[in-house]
């Protein structure tokens, strides 16, 4: 993923087995939660306080998966409990993979295609009419490079955003903390290291800018 520089924070504490975290319906600690992640602060991965909301997210993820490919109610049902937001007219095709859910808001008319994973450790934001390629992937979380943080899961997480419009091609990867540009191309198997602005076409890893649209 994107490689930072952190400080060196000490190492969490190994989670107690038995200690459960605050339920996913208290509406303060999960506006705590939130925040801490999107800050863009190390924080540690296996914090017990994130576990009924990645449970939360997993039970929902085998329902929307488990759905016949023309079941497009069903799905749209559960996007609506799993998700931050869901604009009228889009859909988000099986196999679907997140890791929280509620980070993750989709404009009207958005279409994400098969095996799309988005890990949303800090906000993503589709725009309106936004088309996702089969098999891409929106990364917001990154690790240290330090090898010791590393190894006792320190996170950090960037949001990232695609204006309206954008058009990801297959097999397209986004790294933490870029926004690309309304009306933007990216050609399929391109990995988008930084912004891109609007109105081009870009390709290549790194992601480059080949002509304006």
């Amino acid at each position: 993923m994107n490689p930072t520089t952190p400080g060196t924070p000490s190492a969490p504490a190994e989670p107690a087995a038995e200690t459960p975290g605050p339920g996913p319906a208290d509406p303060a600690e999960l506006a705590r939660i939130k925040a801490r992640l999107s800050s863009g602060a190390l924080y540690s991965a296996t914090d017990p306080a994130l576990r009924p909301y990645r449970k939360r997210c997993m039970d929902l993820l085998d329902r929307f998966n488990g759905t016949a490919l023309s079941d497009f109610r069903t799905r749209e049902s559960v996007l609506g409990e799993l998700l931050g937001g869901l604009g009228p007219g889009g859909w988000v095709m099986p196999r679907f993979l997140c890791e929280f859910g509620f980070f993750i808001e989709l404009g009207p008319g958005t279409k994400v295609n098969f095996d799309v994973m988005m890990l949303d450790c800090a906000p993503i934001t589709l725009g309106a009419d936004v088309f996702v390629g089969p098999r891409s992937q929106l990364f917001t979380a990154n690790h240290p490079l330090n090898a010791e943080l590393r190894r006792t899961m320190w996170e950090q997480a960037r949001p990232i955003t695609l204006e309206d419009r954008v058009w990801l091609g297959g097999g397209v990867t986004v790294l933490p903390g870029v926004t690309i540009g309304a009306d933007t191309v990216v050609g399929a198997g391109s990995v988008v290291t930084k912004d891109l602005p609007p109105k081009v076409l870009a390709v290549g890893n790194p992601a480059r800018i080949v002509r304006g649209l």
